[in-house]
């Protein structure tokens, strides 16, 4: 009976299985589940790889100037730049759930409308957050950091400022063509500036002697490039049937954009923040540089590593939107049990290479003897880190697709802020654990959204929010609609 049910679920199988047949039906709807899954996740983590490694590339070269430019550049951008991107980055997301199910239901007009109304919100939003860059000086003073580290960070800082506001346009785009199928443009034009930007690093770094200042200029330049070469492609007809030039709807409907934009930016910036304010919290330990900087070699390979599964993330997103925007409510469900699986099995892999090659990545990022044996003390953790890490990204793109950031932005505050960040505090420095002790209370907060994250997807009535995506796309449709014939 249940085989019956399945034959009418679209994307999934195309006849009834019959009981013999059950296991070789089960493979097949596996594999185009993946082909579908992978056509997204495998440029998505070129695009993510490559962008996250320009910043990357940028702090290894600055940590071979010197300590204090390593922890300079690693708190302007990781904590300044990464507090004001995560915020960003969450906001953007709502196109993932917005576009992915106009997509599904083909109503390819709208993601154009949505990108420019995801422009708006987000370029306004860059503007109420500039004084972040501005007074980056006292803001770090503030909270405790060193007076020569908060000067050189603050310094920087505003060096980032054309980075902070290119986030605003590249961010929508990214999930404009990501959500339709455009996975390759992010993918090529991402990995072509990567190369671009290695070579520029290391003229201007390693052969001009430019400095700490250069080497952001030279990250201002390359963000800049892939902004305008998306837009280029975007605005000149590369996407005929979703965008349809400039218009006024993308002001109509902007307050309800605006709450599930701001739902998406506290969801995400949570999650982003909380990793942030983990460097921060080093900073004020004994040996301030040398925490900082083992920490953040650890958190850029953990980063860099966790671009694999913001890739399934954001392949998760898409697919469980799509699949509910259609109302295969079996086919989104589906997708997220192949998505998780398959980003389980990679995690394992890079566990067991982080722990094989535990005393030997830290020279990737530093020639000091003493920060290397700091980051190896902490080896272990980041291994059981992506691990875990493997999993919980992939939820939270389920939560994306399905329209739950509000939901999960309550789980986050709980697990991050009530959880985590106390635990690592009292291990930290009540139980003189340092590092250590801040990464084990951030790996249990972690672990308990995790856990959430799991009941919740597990109790999920997938055709119940099939119904609530029909419905969203029916009440945006008819909105537009009206706004179109009072401007007629």
């Amino acid at each position: 009976m249940e085989g019956r049910e399945e034959a009418n679920v679209p994307l999934l199988t195309s006849s009834p299985y019959h009981e013999g047949e059950l296991e070789f039906g089960l493979v097949k709807r596996a594999w185009e589940e993946s082909k579908k899954l992978w056509t997204i996740v495998g440029p998505a983590m070129v695009t993510r790889v490559a962008m996250n490694g320009m910043i990357v590339v940028t702090q290894a070269f600055a940590g071979h100037l010197g300590d204090l430019e390593l922890a300079a550049i690693t708190i302007s951008s990781t904590v300044v730049v990464g507090f004001s991107f995560g915020l960003l980055l969450g906001m953007a997301s709502a196109m993932e759930t917005l576009c992915g199910q106009a997509y599904g239901a083909k109503r390819y007009h709208m993601l154009g409308v949505y990108l420019q109304r995801s422009w708006i919100v987000l370029l306004a939003c860059a503007v109420l957050l500039l004084p972040m860059y501005v007074y980056a000086t006292p803001l770090l003073l503030l909270i405790g950091q060193p007076e020569e580290l908060a000067v050189e960070a603050g310094r920087l800082s505003l060096w980032f400022i054309p980075i902070h506001f290119c986030c605003a346009l590249l961010l929508p785009q990214q999930r404009f063509l990501q959500c339709q199928g455009k996975n390759m443009v992010n993918a090529i034009v991402s990995a072509a500036v990567f190369v671009l930007h290695v070579f520029l690093s290391w003229l201007c770094v390693s052969k001009l002697r430019v400095g700490v200042e250069g080497a952001a200029m030279i990250l201002n330049l390359t963000w800049s490039i892939t902004t305008l070469a998306q837009f280029c492609y975007i605005v000149c007809g590369g996407c005929p049937l979703s965008w349809g030039g400039f218009s006024m709807e993308a002001f109509s409907d902007l307050w309800e954009f605006l709450k599930l934009s701001a739902a998406s930016g506290v969801m995400l910036c949570l999650e982003n923040w909380y990793y942030r304010i983990l460097v921060l919290l080093a900073g004020n330990m004994k040996n301030a540089e040398i925490a900082v900087d083992a920490l953040s070699i650890c958190m850029n390979i953990n980063s860099w590593e966790l671009m694999i599964p913001l890739a399934f993330f954001a392949g998760t997103g898409v697919r469980v939107a799509t699949e509910l925007g259609a109302g295969n409510g079996k086919g989104a469900r589906f997708a997220t049990v192949i998505s998780v699986a398959t980003s389980a099995l990679i995690g394992l892999f890079f566990w067991v290479l982080i722990v094989a090659f535990h005393d030997k990545y830290a020279f990737i990022f530093t020639s000091s003897e003493v920060v290397a044996e700091a980051v190896d003390t902490l080896s272990l953790l980041l291994a059981f880190t992506v691990l875990l890490n493997s999993i919980q990204p992939i939820l939270s793109g389920v939560a994306v697709g399905s329209g739950w950031q509000a939901l999960v932005a309550y789980v986050n505050i709980g697990s991050y802020y009530v959880v985590g960040v106390p635990v690592g505090v009292l291990l930290g420095w009540m139980f003189n654990l340092g590092i250590w002790g801040l990464w084990v209370g951030m790996i249990g907060g972690t672990s308990v959204q995790t856990l959430i994250l799991i009941i919740l997807t597990m109790r999920c009535d997938w055709d119940k929010e099939a119904r609530k995506a029909s419905t969203r796309m029916l009440k945006t449709w008819g909105s537009t609609k009206s706004s179109m014939n009072i401007d007629a």
